[in-house]
């Protein structure tokens, strides 16, 4: 089925942007993403470009802080990392463009000589832009025309109004000169003007307003000589596929943004979509979804389900996507997964790492994990273990375990050294134990606001408050009483490290004389149940929040155990409907995993974040492919933000005799929310999410809160938050390796399993 231009784009970049999320809708474009990447027998050109030292006369605006956009820089060193090392690209066939070296003229010149001159038919060409795009209204044209922003990409002006934008019809002319269909275009921009640089703590990929004036003459000329070239008219460029694959940051009226982290800053598409491809192997379809790869990659609560006003006219189209199987063209990088790559080893030993395939969360919290060196010869080589140290950024500094260290790193050494290149992969997980829910003080705050408001923070467990936009936050704390007419509120999003869910969009209007507070996502979309109308104190509005912030905090735990990328339990997950009619919604299973599952992965054709009518009725189901019997546990937050556990002590009926109600026999499967009465979907829209998690070991001390204080024994929602978070607590306690420091927990990724379920609840 062909998918016109406005389709393809709102599919995928409004998923990106909104993180509305699908867990069965990014897996045909990532899946042929990599099969083009990881052709071993073609020549491999990429042309990478990232811009974040805009001049205020590019886009019309002083940078609230710092320079106009902070991580476009960073989304080149992910791509290149990740080229270089996963899909055996040349060092010298990547060319990058950062800052003053991306004119207009500059990345035309380099696409047409690096790309167009060299590629050769079959051979894979990578595009990538991170920076600002624009919406420009041309004399020449009757409606907006998409651009990227260069860095020369001056505002026309009375006196000069040449637009020196390169058009995205240009892109596509020099997209259909390369003599290969071997391509993916990768754009984390956004083409919306929304009147406003920021959207909450996140920083907007456009231009805040669309400039109009007459385009660069040098412009109309090489549009002219492709299009004749080419031999194709304006018309028919309009309807016509450009080749390759297209990922974009941004599609109908979403925005594209780029996020902070500890230590750095990136685009959401950039950071997503090379996490996810770290992850990938030879023997998986990349069917995890772009909603599973946002939720380890983006901050906590990124963004709420608000949408913004801006229509967005697609210029690009597309050609039609298909699911492919990858084993047959991956090569030997795709052997296993990997989490990072080793990047330097200095004279004594210590081992400087890259960790662009971790999950974001794992990454930000991450204590002195254990890393495996996988060999290059699997079958006469062990790995290697390593240690880390120290982190900053997307860097570790490790130290090998075992061993006289400077020898072991000798390529020389008996069972073969640690070599610059080696990919690594999670072995043992440490997380600290006094780990917090971090607040950012919003803008919107005045100075003594602020002051009450740190104070107030200071006096609950576990949460902790920052400036918005010094230092990265799970969340934001502001006024509702904004200078717009409505505030749009939701309910903890779909984002990687976000505790909760979000609901449809709400609109209050607060009362201009009252003032209120409430939580935020990091878009500044707001969590539902934080918001009240009445006028209150600072510190009255944080003590009403200190049950929302005890589940925001117990959700950040369970996003932290989200493992499916580095267990190895063979475990797969499915959720789906039962009624009004049978379907898989979500498919997830483990990536490393020794045994091979004994059915294939479910054909999910569907796109967007899944959802599922009111009054419908699911199910989890739960193969165990491992050896050994598993024990499993369920919870999660429903569509009005509410804890609900599914203990593993209640009876199903569907069970097998070998197994008892709380574990999992070999090659069994066990059903979750296997009566009516539990299985009925509430009358209540939003998001829901849902956490599974195994292990090997009983959970010993979960199953005892449960019975003994909770006397929970059948799902049910938990009304007391503090006993949600002392059950989360507890489950992490259970996980925990006891022979490990007490300052931390310790989790092995050969003993657990942690999955994360996400679909909306819409009306019948």
């Amino acid at each position: 089925m062909r998918v016109n231009r406005r389709e393809f784009l709102q599919r995928f970049g409004s998923i990106l942007a909104a993180l509305g999320l699908s867990e069965a809708g990014w897996f045909a474009l990532t899946d042929r993403s990599q099969q083009v990447l990881a052709q071993p027998t073609r020549r491999k050109l990429a042309l990478l470009i990232g811009i974040n030292q805009y001049p205020e006369a590019v886009g019309d605006f002083v940078p609230p802080k710092g320079t106009a956009l902070n991580g476009c820089l960073t989304d080149v060193e992910l791509q290149r990392e990740l080229l270089l090392h996963r899909f055996g690209f040349q060092p010298a066939d990547i060319l990058t463009l950062t800052d003053h070296q991306a004119t207009r003229s500059a990345i035309e010149s380099a696409f047409q000589a690096h790309l167009i001159d060299q590629a050769r038919s079959g051979d894979v060409v990578l595009f990538h832009f991170s920076g600002l795009g624009s919406q420009v209204l041309l004399d020449q044209a009757p409606t907006e025309q998409q651009s990227l922003v260069p860095i020369d990409g001056v505002l026309p002006t009375a006196d000069n109004p040449i637009v020196n934008d390169l058009m995205l019809e240009t892109l596509e002319l020099l997209l259909r000169s390369l003599p290969t269909q071997q391509i993916i275009t990768v754009l984390d921009t956004g083409f919306t003007h929304l009147g406003r640089v920021t959207q909450g703590s996140l920083r907007i990929r456009s231009r805040p307003s669309a400039p109009s004036g007459q385009l660069l003459e040098a412009e109309q000329t090489l549009q002219s000589q492709l299009l004749e070239r080419l031999q194709l008219s304006r018309a028919t460029l309009h309807w016509a596929s450009p080749p390759g694959v297209l990922l974009t940051g941004s599609g109908g009226d979403q925005v594209s943004t780029e996020a902070q982290w500890s230590g750095f800053h990136a685009g959401l598409l950039t950071y997503a979509l090379t996490q996810q491809l770290w992850c990938s192997t030879s023997t998986t379809m990349l069917n995890v979804g772009l909603g599973q790869a946002m939720r380890t990659t983006t901050p906590s609560g990124a963004i709420g389900k608000a949408k913004q006003a801006a229509e967005h006219k697609q210029q690009f189209n597309s050609s039609n996507q298909k699911r492919l199987n990858l084993t047959a063209v991956l090569d030997s990088n795709f052997a296993f997964s990997a989490d990072g790559v080793v990047r330097s080893i200095d004279e004594e030993g210590k081992v400087q790492l890259w960790l662009g395939g971790l999950p974001a969360i794992v990454l930000e919290n991450v204590g002195a994990s254990l890393f495996a060196v996988m060999p290059a010869d699997s079958e006469n080589q062990s790995p290697r273990l390593l240690q880390l140290r120290s982190r900053e950024g997307l860097m570790a500094k490790a130290k090998h375990q075992g061993g006289n260290e400077a020898e072991s790193m000798r390529s020389s050494s008996p069972l073969g050294g640690i070599e610059v290149g080696q990919v690594v992969q999670e072995v043992m997980r440490f997380l600290p134990r006094n780990l917090n829910l971090t607040v950012g003080l919003d803008a919107s705050l005045e100075r003594v606001e602020r002051v009450d408001a740190t104070s107030a923070f200071a006096t609950i467990p576990q949460v902790s408050s920052v400036i918005a936009g010094e230092q990265s936050a799970d969340l934001l704390f502001g006024k509702t009483q904004l200078k717009t007419a409505t505030l749009t509120a939701a309910l903890p999003p779909t984002s990687p490290n976000s505790p909760g869910s979000a609901t449809p969009a709400l609109t209050l209007e607060p009362p201009s004389s009252k003032r209120g507070y409430a939580l935020f996502f990091l878009d500044r979309s707001a969590i539902y149940t934080s918001l009240n109308q009445d006028d209150e104190a600072v510190k009255t509005a944080i003590h009403r929040m200190t049950p929302q912030l005890q589940a925001l905090f117990a959700n950040k735990l369970l996003r932290l155990l989200e493992n499916q990328g580095s267990s190895r339990l063979g475990v797969r997950a499915t959720l789906l409907t039962t009624a009004p009619q049978e379907q898989i919604i979500s498919q997830q299973e483990t990536a490393r995993a020794p045994w091979a599952p004994p059915q294939p992965y479910a054909d999910l054709q569907t796109t967007g974040l899944p959802e599922v009518a009111i009054g419908s009725r699911i199910q989890y189901q739960i193969l165990n492919y491992s050896d050994r019997p598993l024990y499993w546990i369920g919870l999660g937050l429903d569509a009005e933000g509410i804890p609900v556990v599914y203990p593993p002590g209640f009876a199903n009926d569907s069970s097998p005799a070998s197994q008892t109600p709380s574990s999992i026999a070999p090659g069994a499967t066990h059903t979750l929310l296997q009566t009516d009465a539990d299985s009925l979907i509430q009358p209540s829209s939003g998001i829901t999410e849902t956490h599974l998690i195994l292990s090997r070991s009983p959970f010993a001390q979960t199953v005892e809160l449960l019975n003994n204080k909770l006397r929970v024994s059948s799902p049910q929602r938990m009304s007391n938050f503090t006993q949600f978070l002392a059950l989360v607590q507890a489950i992490l306690q259970d996980l925990h390796q006891t022979d490990a420091p007490a300052d931390v927990y310790a989790f092995d990724v050969n003993q657990w399993a942690a999955f994360s379920f996400i679909y909306e609840v819409i009306s019948a």
